[in-house]
């Protein structure tokens, strides 16, 4: 099995973000949650939040999304150009997607792609994070839960933050752009 982290990696950008810009032109009321949201994530910088608590803050402009799921489903019409090309070069069936990332936003993707995914789980309509975000170290704990850790292959991401999960792999790499490195 090979094991990618999604945005930066595989996604041209940071899916979160995006789909952020996407709502915020489409619902631009949402443009009241600004001050907690720097707020928060000045605090987090500051260190006197977890990265959690600063996405639970982030991402409770989900409330003002009606349809969650089709605004979903036509952000990803919108955005599924910025998957790069070199990962459908490559691509196995047995390939999982791990990201700190809401899982209900790469659902739709990773479905269609046929690819396994594990991710950040939170409450599509209140913003809330149900566990820690699929994070760094966390991403070894959730990957544990569901496969063998030993069977990874390849590793795939734009980040050291993934080193506790690169570490289990049999060979990783480090992708700058559409440059593949070893880690």
């Amino acid at each position: 099995m090979n094991v990618y982290d999604f945005d930066k990696t595989i996604y041209d950008g940071d899916s979160s973000i995006d789909f952020y810009k996407y709502t915020l032109k489409k619902h631009p009321s949402i443009i009241k949650k600004w001050p907690s949201q720097i707020s928060a994530a000045t605090n987090y910088k500051r260190k006197k939040m977890s990265k959690t608590d600063m996405k639970t803050i982030f991402y409770r402009y989900f409330e003002h999304i009606p349809n969650m799921n089709d605004h979903v489903e036509s952000f990803w019409k919108a955005h599924r150009h910025n998957l790069k090309d070199w990962y459908f070069e490559q691509k196995r069936s047995d390939d999982l997607i791990i990201s700190a990332s809401p899982e209900f936003l790469l659902k739709p993707i990773c479905s269609e792609l046929g690819v396994d995914l594990i991710a950040s789980v939170v409450d599509p309509f209140t913003g809330r994070n149900m566990r820690e975000n699929c994070y760094g170290a966390e991403k070894v704990v959730r990957m544990k839960e569901h496969y063998n850790i030993d069977e990874m292959e390849q590793f795939y991401s734009d980040s050291y933050s993934d080193d506790p999960l690169a570490q289990y792999a049999s060979e990783s790499f480090l992708v700058k752009g559409n440059k593949l490195l070893p880690w």
